[in-house]
């Protein structure tokens, strides 16, 4: 008598089931969280940190697959090996004739990289992932440095680390909570674009104390003195007519801020906050003043938990669930697409990242990027380090330029970097 290899398979989460069908060679849905240690990157000790890391995260060793009606995941028996890096940044991941895991680990010199399909997870769930990575290398490679071992602040279970708090949350029949939102077109930045399968990555690290006392002295928090550079940055670049529309940014917000959930998948939302150039000053305090009052109306508990369950109520309607894969995957390009065209550009503050007090010597900092095709600005600090990473679809690198000049006048050091592209930077002297 044979024997048959049953499989457990999950249901995509309400956030990824936008992902394979808007992944392309310019948009390929992966993102890439780093950290940089203090001393080379040993890989045999890193192979070990991460086949410890898969006993606790089980889930991450999923493949995708797709039925007649939905896409799934489904465990499997693939191990992970862990490779040097030698593909640009957020190179695909996921591919339809493939079984493969939707997560890779790299490491090039001092940094540990992690670079994840958004189908499996969201920015703060790879993060624990990636603490979790962190946590057992060091262990492993200073094994009598501390006694007792540090202990790493996250310990949610194998179900709570798979569990799909969009569904849990969900409230059916609650027509009360549908969000209603004002469609209206945002300005775009129309700029000669990078080649096809390439990124315009800038980065600056700035110190967390001096963006704090800027946000302070001006009555902001730091993500709305960010944005609103962001928004000024974008508008000094800008044409006069597309200044008739406002210019607009996307921001994702974690719901395990406003949720009990521990979930490594995705669970999070997504805001707009804005600032029209042609009926305001442009002054600093009035797009400050603009853009927090966005921040406070999008994000009392009333409009998250309507926005979250207006999100998740197509998936729970019966006559989507008997429309065809192909059509879902039409249907949720073209409203990916006129989304797309509601906002300028893209900011994502993933915030404060804790490891314990022990490694504070050997871990230099954290930084994450976002394949895209527009301009993406993610944040995130460890210690006194912010990291303000720029990933773009243009050549052009004025508004960064602009951004981190900002900044600097501000009274803020900032230290940049950038990565090379070889078909434009070897013709242009920049």
């Amino acid at each position: 008598m044979g024997t048959h290899n049953f499989f457990e398979w999950n249901r995509l989460d309400n956030a990824a089931k936008i992902f394979p069908s808007n992944s392309t060679k310019d948009d390929t849905k992966v993102f890439r969280f780093a950290c940089e240690l203090t001393e080379e990157v040993e890989p045999e000790i890193l192979q070990k940190a991460l086949d410890r890391t898969m006993e606790e995260f089980p889930f991450y060793n999923s493949v995708m697959k797709h039925g007649f009606f939905w896409y799934y995941l489904e465990e499997s028996r693939l191990r992970p090996y862990v490779k040097e890096e030698s593909a640009p940044p957020c190179s695909p991941i996921y591919h339809r004739d493939r079984k493969s895991l939707l997560f890779r680990v790299t490491y090039y010199h001092r940094r540990i990289n992690l670079e994840v399909y958004h189908v499996l997870s969201d920015g703060t769930g790879a993060l624990q992932f990636l603490r979790t990575l962190v946590h057992h290398y060091l262990l492993e490679k200073y094994p009598d440095s501390w006694n007792p071992a540090p202990v790493l602040d996250y310990d949610a279970s194998a179900a709570q680390k798979k569990d799909d708090s969009f569904r849990k949350y969900y409230k059916s029949g609650k027509k009360q909570r549908t969000l209603k939102k004002q469609r209206s077109f945002a300005s775009r930045i129309r700029a000669p674009r990078v080649p096809e399968g390439q990124m315009r990555i800038i980065e600056g690290v700035v110190p967390v104390t001096s963006v704090l006392e800027k946000a302070h002295e001006v009555g902001a928090t730091m993500t709305v003195l960010l944005c609103s550079v962001l928004l000024v940055s974008i508008a000094k670049e800008l044409p006069g007519r597309a200044k008739k529309r406002p210019v607009v940014l996307d921001v994702p917000v974690n719901l395990r801020n406003y949720f009990d959930s521990e979930s490594a998948r995705n669970f999070f939302n997504v805001i707009n906050v804005s600032y029209d150039f042609s009926k305001g000053t442009g002054k600093w305090r009035d797009v400050i003043q603009k853009v927090s009052e966005d921040f406070q109306r999008e994000l009392t508990q009333e409009n998250i938990y309507r926005r979250m369950d207006s999100f998740a109520s197509l998936e729970h309607n019966w006559l989507t669930r008997l429309i065809p894969l192909a059509i879902k995957d039409l249907g949720l390009k073209i409203a990916y697409d006129f989304n797309q065209a509601e906002a300028t550009a893209a900011l994502s503050n993933i915030g404060k990242i804790k490891m314990p007090s022990e490694y504070a010597d050997k871990i230099r900092l954290f930084d994450v990027i976002v394949s895209t095709k527009r301009i993406q600005v993610c944040i995130c600090s460890y210690q006194d380090n912010l990291t303000i990473s720029f990933t773009s679809a243009f050549l052009g690198t004025d508004i960064q330029k602009h951004f981190f000049r900002t900044l600097a006048e501000m009274g803020i050091p900032v230290e940049v970097t950038a990565n090379r592209l070889d078909d434009w930077d070897r013709g242009e002297k920049r």
